[in-house]
């Protein structure tokens, strides 16, 4: 056949890029054309995105790679943040990060209302403040005029795309984040948002990953998965039904691969997530803390004079001790923006553990902790789903983390498989590859991608330390 060519916008935290994916009909290859910051502004006490600088990137990206005669172009970002519209089609503010103090004390104010199990019975996602559920409840309660004159409502990457083509719809995947869409109908939960007084006329019609929504300058603009982490596990290189993954980067997403959706009281009781999937399937997975705390504390480390790659890092973490000290990395008080190396430090200290002090102890301690971390939602989701795994999948930027990656095998005592690091561009290709009917379906794509030579397998070892570790961390939490 003749060579395919899509193009993949993909935003992620802390950068953007425009890349394109080629096919030939056998070998998938990716190419960037244009990379660019990511980068948030605080005004008037508020964490915004910079949509409009993101816009303008992504418009010069398209502009260099269209000499490549793309087939089509699709746009994935993070989940949970949105813009609002009026009815000119005019965006009101700047979408607004979700890491802001806006929703401190949402949740507890919808449980008020409505009661946490009426909420995950309607949605079976993991209660998170982050959650677009609570940013919206929060312009209730504040009484903000901003919903008084909104006509839309869009998520990140569906504000992209209505840039791109005009067309106001949300895409699946990255709608099940916003928790306010019904798990089992796929529809929007207008019953509990109106419970909420959400204004519920604002919700536009769900459209499936696969969905061709219109054009931009010619170029056919197809949802994917619009979700990053969607995209992500369609690149998964499974070849059976039996895996997990870890979607790795500034968070970790651990999850498996289900049919339907799990909305049981064990599974409120575990407070998982079901977000949409490609091919029918949702992703049954937990959200961990991921890389943003090594990040903090790379951050922390550069304000005091000492500015560390992250293979500078990893290197000064294989010449630490092992184990010395661990901690829960799901404990609050490592979401929001900060002095993650005082955190640790302080954590240490209230567990009565060893207080770490160089940069390589405390970056082995967040990766060992990870890992551990990455154990226990396993043994929370295999027990919910039934399912024994024979191997996790790593994939995304965290994937090129070799001590992470043989930490995890170590830590859950399974294979584990790392790559590609381009999970979701490749997984957003593979999308609009199916749509346009150069690939046949999900497995045939992910059979391309376990061709691909960046593919590794860590064997776990000394599983005895790493369950000593494991009680020790689960003790800690309680």
């Amino acid at each position: 056949m003749a060579e395919e060519i899509v193009l993949a916008v993909d935003l992620g935290a802390e950068s953007g890029r425009v890349m394109g994916v080629h096919f030939d009909g056998r070998h998938l290859r990716t190419e960037e054309h244009h990379r660019f910051p990511n980068q948030t502004v605080f005004l008037n006490n508020t964490l915004h995105w910079n949509f409009l600088r993101l816009w303008e990137d992504i418009r010069g990206g398209i502009e260099k790679a269209k000499p490549l005669g793309p087939a089509s172009l699709g746009v994935d970002t993070w989940g949970v943040d949105f813009g609002l519209l009026d009815r000119q089609g005019t965006l009101i503010g700047n979408p607004v990060h979700y890491r802001d103090k806006r929703t401190d004390g949402m949740p507890e104010k919808a449980f008020a209302k409505v009661g946490r199990q009426a909420i995950f019975e309607n949605t079976g996602i993991q209660f998170m403040q982050i959650n677009t559920l609570y940013q919206l409840l929060s312009l209730v309660e504040s009484q903000s005029p901003l919903l008084s004159i909104a006509e839309t409502f869009l998520t990140a990457p569906d504000l992209l795309n209505y840039w791109l083509t005009g067309a106001k719809v949300c895409e699946f995947t990255n709608a099940t984040t916003t928790q306010m869409l019904n798990a089992r109908t796929g529809k929007w939960a207008t019953g509990l948002l109106a419970d909420l007084d959400i204004p519920t006329h604002i919700f536009p019609e769900v459209v499936m990953p696969g969905t061709r929504i219109g054009a931009y300058e010619g170029i056919p603009v197809i949802a994917p998965a619009c979700h990053d982490t969607g995209s992500a596990v369609a690149a998964v290189p499974a070849t059976s039904p039996d895996f997990a993954y870890i979607s790795s980067g500034t968070w970790s997403l651990v999850g498996l691969e289900v049919q339907e959706a799990i909305v049981s009281e064990a599974a409120l009781a575990a407070n998982v997530t079901n977000e949409g999937g490609i091919a029918g399937t949702y992703r049954l997975l937990k959200n961990v803390m991921g890389l943003w705390i090594l990040q903090q504390c790379r951050k922390t480390w550069a304000d005091a004079g000492n500015s560390y790659s992250y293979a500078d890092l990893v290197e000064m973490a294989e010449a630490a001790p092992a184990l010395r000290s661990v901690f829960d990395a799901n404990d609050p008080r490592f979401l929001p923006p900060g002095n993650h190396v005082q955190h640790i430090q302080n954590y240490c200290r209230e567990s009565k553990q060893p207080v770490l002090e160089s940069p390589g102890e405390i970056t082995r301690c967040i990766l060992e902790s990870l890992a551990l971390a990455y154990r226990e939602v396993l043994s929370v989701l295999t027990g919910l789903q039934g399912k024994v795994v024979s191997a996790i999948h790593i994939v995304g930027g965290g994937s090129q983390n070799t001590l992470l990656n043989q930490m995890t095998a170590d830590a859950t005592g399974l294979p584990v498989i790392a790559g590609p690091t381009e999970a979701t561009v490749i997984g957003n290709a593979l999308v609009q590859l199916i749509s346009l009917g150069a690939i046949g379906n999900i497995a045939e794509g992910r059979a391309l991608v376990a061709q691909l030579p960046e593919i590794r397998t860590f064997r776990p070892a000394d599983k005895g330390r790493w369950d000593a570790a494991y009680a020790r961390v689960k003790e800690l939490s309680r």
